[in-house]
């Protein structure tokens, strides 16, 4: 199964809410997603104006090995700002949900369709490839939206983007609707999921399974409201649970992830899967033992496969096994009379100070505890 990520960071992960980068910012996150394997990436909206379209085109002189797509809404004057940026493709929008197209835009059903024939037959005409965006796809009635399938595959496109634009959807739906649209059209089917429910990264993989052959993704999960399908965690999904390889090097993950994080200045939460700071380390006294006799026994996938390695603190929730290794690391060979004192040492530390103690604090203890011995 061949499944092409189109990352999304650029665009929609621009869209959250106070993030701003500038010209140079774009440029390194584009190039460092490119190294590392994206094969499509969506690089911005052309019709913001001449500094947007400036910095899509110097990124598309670059010669990545990504193919870049630009997004705009499904108007005359999006597409024209959108043909002379040296873009790969561009994604036309358009609402196809009853609530958006009557509350929205205020048009009806027909004219969405008519719509899609007119702009995707003039980007063809201009010579450009084109997927059509459903915007509020997963609010729309499924019939209606086969019609919309079935006009832009008769205009021209080559893609539908199914966005879950209110990340309402769960798996099992997803995968439904997903299934029942690849068995009606001859269309790439790309999913552009939500995480306001925290399951964009679910609804993603569900979508792969059904047949999507495209999925959107963000570095670090940035995006409109609560986000949108983090790519590391789509990428590391698709290779552990199904073995589909997507060409992306796992290794650039640490770099990218914190590059986007001082671009857009939101920092990455400690415990976020994959790029956290803490998602290694390991404090619990069953876990640490486990882990000393056999990675495997708390290990889901090899961190070093993200450029990363496990940690092992200490804290309330350690035990003796935890300590004899810690301190054995410092060079130190403790007796078991030792390792009971300094255990209540830590225990009591961690929990007065909200931390886990550093090597200064274990030398610290560990005089402390030797000290009583020799008074």
């Amino acid at each position: 199964m061949t499944v092409i990520i189109n990352d999304v960071t650029l665009r929609d992960g621009e869209q959250t809410a106070g993030v701003a980068f500038n010209a140079e910012e774009k440029i390194a996150i584009a190039c460092a997603l490119s190294e590392s394997g994206i094969p499509e990436m969506e690089v911005g909206i052309p019709i913001l104006g001449p500094e947007e379209q400036e910095v899509i085109q110097e990124i598309s002189r670059l010669g990545l090995s990504s193919r870049l797509m630009v997004w705009g809404r499904m108007l005359h004057e999006d597409l024209l700002a959108m043909a002379n940026c040296g873009a790969d493709i561009v994604n036309l929008s358009i609402p196809v949900s009853d609530l958006q197209i009557s509350s929205k835009i205020a048009r009806d059903l027909n004219w969405v369709l008519d719509t899609i024939t007119r702009q995707v037959g003039d980007a063809r005409d201009l010579g450009i490839e084109v997927s059509v965006g459903g915007e509020d796809a997963s609010r729309a009635d499924m019939s209606f939206l086969m019609q919309v399938m079935e006009r832009a595959q008769t205009a021209g496109a080559r893609r539908f983007r199914f966005a879950d634009t209110m990340g309402l959807l769960d798996p099992f739906t997803t995968f439904e609707r997903i299934r029942q649209l690849k068995s009606n059209t001859d269309l790439e089917i790309e999913i552009h999921a939500h995480d306001d429910l925290g399951l964009a990264t679910a609804n993603t993989l569900a979508a792969v399974i059904a047949g999507a052959s495209h999925v959107n993704t963000t570095v670090n999960g940035l995006g409109e409201r609560a986000g949108n399908a983090p790519l590391e965690e789509v990428v590391m999904g698709l290779l552990h649970l199904y073995g589909i390889e997507t060409g992306i090097n796992p290794l650039c993950f640490p770099e990218i992830s914190d590059l986007v994080a001082r671009a857009s200045g939101r920092p990455i939460p400690a415990n976020k899967c994959i790029v956290g700071s803490s998602v290694f380390t390991h404090e619990s006294g069953i876990h640490i033992d486990g882990l000393l006799k056999n990675v495997a026994n708390y290990q889901n996938f090899d961190p070093a496969e993200v450029g990363r390695k496990h940690c092992l603190v200490l804290g309330k929730h350690s035990g003796s096994k935890s300590v004899l290794n810690a301190y054995a690391e410092l060079g130190i060979r403790l007796t078991d009379t030792e390792v009971k004192l300094i255990l209540g040492q830590i225990r009591d530390y961690a929990v007065t100070h909200k931390r886990n103690p550093n090597s200064s604090d274990l030398q610290r203890f560990y005089a402390e505890a030797s000290s009583r011995f020799i008074h």
